[in-house]
């Protein structure tokens, strides 16, 4: 089912030491595993509202995104999903964020979020695989689904996916990358999970409807 996947779990090895670190070095594929497994936690905060990443910038102005920000965290939280800002060490060159479907947790990289439009643009991204997350029957799964029609996405966006994703991905990546430019599209989605209303809000595309049917998600 195109629509449906499963989540890939990054196979890592890690030191038993008290302060773990990844075997095969950092700013790789090995140390995002380890972060993900919350097994490397040095210099990996939580953060629980607008405030947090403040006083990591407190040089740089957070106004003009304080409230959309505040509201995907308050929609995170009730679904269970934490949001961490997290060393630049753990990811691979040139990764900004990160959502683990597994976890259901998510990782801003601490070296782009002082600007608030890359901030924004990583938060809506990866919030938006969250809700992908909650449209494939729970945000307790390892699935994710599209939630909009697939005609419905904006062609920029598609054709710039198709240029830098696997065609596997193309379908969640393009609307993730088009939440990810939009104000308040992640937040809506985010309030929709938390609430229940996934499934009213956004009715579900043919397949993925079939499937929540066939597993006792939705009634026909």
């Amino acid at each position: 089912m195109k629509n449906l996947f499963a989540a890939l779990i990054v196979a890592i090895s890690f030191s038993s030491s008290a302060i773990a670190k990844p075997t095969k070095g950092f700013n790789t594929m090995d140390s995002l595993g380890c972060m993900i497994l919350r097994e490397c936690t040095d210099n990996v905060r939580r953060i629980t509202s607008i405030k947090d990443i403040k006083n990591n910038y407190p040089d740089t102005d957070y106004s003009a995104i304080n409230v959309e920000f505040d509201q995907m965290l308050v929609s995170l939280d009730k679904v269970g999903v934490m949001v961490f800002l997290a060393d630049q060490k753990y990811f691979p060159v040139g990764h900004r964020g990160v959502y683990h479907t597994v976890s259901n947790n998510f990782y801003l990289n601490d070296a782009f979020m002082h600007r608030p439009s890359t901030l924004m643009t990583v938060m809506r991204h990866e919030g938006w695989h969250a809700a992908q997350d909650c449209m494939a029957g729970s945000i307790k799964n390892s699935l994710v689904a599209i939630i909009k029609p697939e005609e419905d996405v904006p062609k920029l966006w598609r054709r710039m996916v198709e240029d830098t994703y696997p065609k596997h991905s193309v379908p969640w990546e393009s609307e993730a990358t088009w939440a990810g430019k939009t104000e308040g599209m992640t937040a809506k989605a985010l309030s929709a999970c938390a609430t229940g209303k996934m499934w009213t809000i956004y009715p579900p595309t043919p397949l993925t409807k079939k499937w929540l049917i066939e597993n006792n998600y939705i009634n026909k």
